[in-house]
């Protein structure tokens, strides 16, 4: 086990000045406190599952495998120490409408098993799609989530649920993450049960983080989904949303929505742990059935964060970013997705055609170029077999 899980609750410390929700895992390493310790967390874009992915998917009659499309990348999402990503979908059951792509998702929850079994620790559950099957939805794909032993933060089955930090203590450096959405496509959510996603204000904000920092998190990683979908440039909003978090005290920033890449950069911090804070503002999609340019492009991006127990200082060590690209076609397997790597092409287990294959280089370009428009740090770096 490579973390330990800490959920405090909110109003319990307000109200009690005792958490009353906690849930821990054993930690198996022993920390030396005259030493010091790295840490990497790696992230990607927004999950998605379109029907045309679940068709490709299907091994029976109603059974799904979905862990073939990760096979190039699983070595690279099990090495971090902690590993998530944004959940673009519900996995409500077949029974809850059917299994349905855009614009009203509906996944089998094969999908989610699939991320357990390549490395991911959680998912943001947070985003416009949350409530496309209602509450229902988002009860059961939570459900889904906790049956797989893997955590979620963005949707919540009740009120204490919501006012429940997510604060994980990955081999001695505690981290906090948080998540909120936009909206949510119009679609209500049921009067009196606000806590069931959070959406983006800042008072909430400010009290989530403040909870998270008072109940002993050193780094709070803040996800967003918001931003106009296809820019490869933030627009205000998502602008004003960052510049505000970090002046509560955010560390790093994660975005996702606009289903494409946009630059990434480092930030002064204020009242925070990190002097240096980190911001990407879309992460793009990692899997989806959006084949045109910049939509299939993604790229797993690992923050390596080191930890002096002697001086207690969290430093961002490097950020390193690998570009994928999305194939979708007809293999030795047959029709599959394929979630491509810049690294060790010669070793992928398919063969491109020529458009394929430049197709592939003009995506691991594009990424290249977006990813430093902001930043020459020496810091960020792509990561190279």
């Amino acid at each position: 086990m490579k973390i330990v899980i800490i959920t405090i609750s909110i109003l319990s410390f307000f109200i009690f000045n005792f958490p009353s929700t906690f849930r821990f895992e054993e930690s198996k390493r022993i920390i030396n406190p005259d030493s010091s310790v790295t840490i990497s967390i790696s992230v990607v874009g927004d999950l998605m599952c379109h029907s045309p992915q679940f068709e490709y998917a299907k091994v029976g009659k109603d059974s799904f495998d979905f862990s073939p499309v990760y096979r190039n990348v699983k070595k690279y999402l099990e090495a971090s120490d902690f590993t998530f990503g944004n959940l673009e979908t519900v996995t409500a059951g077949k029974e809850n409408g059917g299994y349905t792509g855009y614009p009203k998702f509906n996944t089998p929850a094969s999908y989610i098993s699939a991320l357990k079994e390549i490395g991911f620790d959680l998912l943001v559950t947070a985003n416009n799609h949350s409530l496309d099957r209602n509450e229902k939805g988002i009860l059961k794909t939570i459900d889904e989530i906790n049956s797989r032993n893997l955590n979620y933060v963005g949707t919540f089955k009740s009120q204490q649920d919501r006012d429940s930090i997510r604060i994980f203590d990955i081999k001695g450096i505690k981290i906090a993450l948080l998540a909120y959405s936009y909206g949510t496509n119009g679609n209500p959510i049921p009067i009196g049960k606000n806590y069931l996603i959070n959406l983006i204000d800042y008072n909430l904000i400010e009290k989530d983080i403040q909870s998270a920092k008072t109940n002993g998190a050193e780094l709070v990683l803040v996800h967003f989904h918001f931003g106009e979908e296809y820019k490869r440039e933030p627009v205000q909003f998502q602008k004003d949303v960052v510049n505000k978090t970090i002046e509560l005290g955010a560390d790093i920033i994660i975005g996702g929505h606009p289903h494409v890449l946009q630059p990434v950069n480092f930030y002064k911090t204020n009242n925070a742990k990190l002097d240096s804070g980190f911001v990407a503002y879309s992460m793009g999609n990692f899997f989806s059935n959006q084949q045109a340019r910049y939509k299939d492009a993604g790229m797993i991006l690992t923050l390596n964060i080191k930890k002096d127990f002697i001086k207690n200082r969290i430093d961002i060590n490097k950020v390193n970013y690998l570009p994928t690209w999305v194939f979708k076609g007809s293999t030795t397997n047959g029709n599959e997705y394929l979630i491509m790597p810049s690294t060790n092409i010669s070793e992928t287990t398919i063969s491109l055609s020529k458009s394929e294959y430049e197709k592939m280089n003009q995506a691991f370009d594009d990424t290249r170029y977006i990813i430093h428009k902001y930043t020459n740090n020496s810091k960020l770096k792509e990561l190279k077999d």
